[in-house]
């Protein structure tokens, strides 16, 4: 055979090899790396909504309103995940204990376990990843890591009695 023969069976070559090395080896890499910054990013705002909705909580009023503060600033800190998931949550009107899976919970003033003469109200962010992945493909991938829920809580203390 002739050398420029076996050139014109070549030619191709390496745009089938840059093809393979592209769908089974960058591709999925690539995959992997904008499903890891996606979690890490509906995580950090999960962080931010039970902070800032704990935060919100320490204005003055009622329980009820309290509650409903605390909800709404998470909300805002989270709107961009209630958005994609198509969730909402109701700041309204508190959810009962043992209810179904709510984005946002707000728990009523307790007794705090370090400090006894202290009320706690704790605010927790969910994120329903299982049936709600951020990257449909990679879902089930992630589940086995991070369990069906994303989610964050903060806790704040209230001197409820008045005393300083």
């Amino acid at each position: 055979m002739s050398r420029h023969h076996t050139k014109r069976y070549q030619r191709g070559v390496a745009a089938l090899e840059f093809a393979f090395v592209f769908l089974l080896g960058i591709l999925p890499l690539l995959l992997l790396t904008l499903s890891g910054v996606m979690i890490f990013a509906a995580q950090q705002s999960l962080t931010l909504a039970a902070s800032e909705g704990a935060r919100a909580a320490l204005h003055y009023g009622s329980t009820a309103q309290r509650q409903t503060a605390a909800c709404s600033a998470a909300q805002s800190s989270m709107q961009w995940l209630l958005n994609f998931s198509g969730e909402s949550a109701n700041c309204a009107a508190p959810q009962p204990p043992g209810s179904t899976y709510q984005p946002i919970a707000v728990s009523s003033p307790a007794t705090c376990p370090s400090n006894a003469a202290m009320s706690c109200i704790t605010v927790v962010a969910s994120y329903d990843y299982k049936n709600r992945p951020l990257i449909p493909l990679a879902g089930a991938l992630f589940v086995w890591l991070t369990g069906p829920n994303l989610s964050s809580s903060a806790t704040v203390q209230l001197d409820l009695s008045g005393s300083y």
